[in-house]
């Protein structure tokens, strides 16, 4: 009994149950979490919650994700965000502006009218959508392998595009007599703008993707252009009913509001920093190494590159540098005369034993044949070295040495700072190269390369 006792009094008390907690956290990203509640467990059965965000907070959330790609900001480039705003505000004008053309277009039918037919009507939209459809395919031959490399100029043309169109079918009902003519123009610009506009969408799609989540960044974009496209429709109409019988009122807000939305496409191609090379890009950049031994960030150079069309760059000249101009890549070997080609032959022997490109220079211009074999880095490092070339006023070939020291020595120094600045360096952004050569260099034992 006693030892009993004993054991009893020296044996400890049972230990308490310890507290357990558990935080409920909401977020698409791991960098943008929200903590929603927290649980609690002070007994074996009785557990706490505290809420720590009201329901309005998750609701707005919720509906939120629904226009923004998961993990923004993180997720996406900088640039994302103004680009966004601004085309959101071009595509809000172009969806009234829309309106006042249907309604337009409508009327020139002769949709009201007991004159008009309905097979009458039908014939003129059939033609109307077949030169559209038309267009589509023929600028797609032509300016299909273009549009990437140049995807903000292009962006640009391909709204100006779709203000032309508009801008047919709001005349259309002036000029009875070419009322087919006109509209068929009309839809000629837009079917350039379906092209160019589809084709620069996925481009800068791929560009604001850092974290391989293009898809979300695409469906999202959709999100905003349908809340876009159903206020604008909303206050097309409105404006619509207030302007019906008015044509000088019709004429001043369809005006007003393409100024706008040319305004607000060009502020939204300018806030992108594309870091891919293309032959602008790659020419500014390169211009700038040579003079300081640095290179240009993405950002440095988007403000310096051009984004309106060639032609209109004598009054849109804001430093961009022009020497690539004098550089033509991928050019037929067969279109050479004899004493380029002659030139061209000593050459692939004495300069371009190892390289998959041949440069050849002439009257300013120097001219590049890549081999059958070449890559992407080959064709961007043929390039460069075309733009040295031009850069050191090469006549004739005699400074070809001094360009081929320059590339031997800097080339790699050149990439490497190029990568470390954030550019993009597996290819050029140009044209398809679709004229391509292949050489043989004969040496004395009968060997050949």
């Amino acid at each position: 009994m006693e030892g009993d006792q004993k054991v009893n009094s020296t044996s400890p008390a049972p230990a308490a149950e310890p507290a357990m907690m558990i935080e409920e956290w909401n977020g698409t990203s791991s960098t943008k979490l929200t903590k929603t509640a927290t649980i609690t467990s002070t007994s074996h059965s009785s557990i706490s919650i505290q809420r720590s965000s009201n329901a309005f907070t998750h609701i707005s959330q919720r509906i939120l994700q629904a226009f923004v790609p998961e993990g923004y900001p993180t997720s996406v480039t900088p640039d994302y965000f103004p680009f966004q705003v601004w085309d959101s505000l071009q595509g809000l004008s172009t969806y009234v502006r829309m309106m006042l053309s249907t309604q337009a277009l409508l009327s020139a039918i002769g949709v009201g009218e007991k004159s008009a037919t309905v097979i009458g009507a039908t014939f003129q939209w059939f033609l109307r959508d077949l030169t559209g459809m038309l267009g589509g395919v023929l600028f797609t031959c032509y300016q299909g392998s273009n549009l990437d490399s140049n995807a903000k100029m292009w962006r640009l043309v391909a709204d100006l595009m779709n203000d032309l169109g508009m801008l047919m079918d709001l005349v259309s009902p002036l000029f009875p007599s070419a009322f087919v003519f006109i509209v068929c123009i009309g839809s000629l610009s837009r079917s350039f703008t379906g092209v160019a506009s589809g084709a620069t969408r996925a481009a800068l799609t791929q560009h604001f993707a850092l974290e391989n989540n293009a898809a979300d960044i695409a469906a999202k974009e959709g999100s905003q252009e349908t809340l876009a496209t159903m206020i604008g429709m909303a206050l097309g109409m409105l404006l619509a009913r207030l302007t019906i019988g008015h044509s000088f009122a019709i004429w001043i807000s369809f005006l007003s509001l393409t100024m706008f939305h040319m305004y607000a496409n060009y502020k939204a191609v300018c806030c992108l920093s594309l870091n891919t090379l293309n032959c602008e890009r790659c020419s500014i950049v390169l211009s700038h190494f040579l003079k300081t031994g640095q290179v240009l960030s993405p950002k440095q150079v988007s403000s310096m590159e051009h984004v309106l069309p060639l032609w209109m760059t004598s009054w849109n000249l804001k430093g961009g540098d022009s020497l690539y101009k004098q550089v033509r890549l991928g050019v037929r070997v067969s279109s050479l005369d004899s004493l380029a080609m002659v030139d061209l032959l000593q050459s692939a022997g004495s300069h371009y034993k190892k390289e998959k490109y041949l440069l050849q220079q002439k009257g300013g211009i120097i001219r590049i044949i890549t081999h059958k074999d070449s890559a992407g880095a080959d064709i961007l490092q043929s390039f460069i070295h075309a733009l040295v070339m031009a850069k050191l006023d090469d006549q004739d070939g005699s400074m070809s040495s001094e360009s081929q020291s320059w590339m031997d020595k800097h080339y790699e120094v050149f990439v490497l700072k190029l990568q470390s600045s954030g550019w993009k360096t597996e290819r050029l952004l140009s044209s398809s190269v679709v004229w391509r050569a292949n050489w043989l260099v004969n040496y004395s034992d009968g060997k050949h390369d």
